[in-house]
């Protein structure tokens, strides 16, 4: 069976997610500031990662690759906001 591909709308609602959050407070100058984050949360996603992952996966990638404080920035907030998205978009059985 082959591998799982998110669709280009799948990819466009995820970044503009990423974009609404906007921790770094760039995305009106940068639309692909957070691209990095794109896949990696795809597969965390796809494989039914839980929000305590995902807040894990956003809190490091705050503070060791944007260089944030990553407390000021919601990420379980945010974590819990992908994963409503991902039950309401997500291919079945997710």
């Amino acid at each position: 069976m082959p591998a799982w591909t998110p669709s280009p709308t799948l990819f466009d609602n995820l970044r503009y997610l990423l974009n609404e959050w906007d921790p770094i407070g760039v995305a009106d100058l940068s639309r692909d500031e957070y691209d990095c984050m794109l896949v990696p949360l795809f597969r965390r996603l796809h494989r039914g990662t839980t929000r305590a992952e995902l807040g894990e996966f956003l809190w490091y990638e705050l503070e060791d690759h944007f260089g944030l404080d990553p407390v000021i920035h919601g990420t379980d907030a945010m974590a819990d906001r992908l994963v409503a998205w991902w039950a309401a978009v997500g291919p079945a059985g997710a």
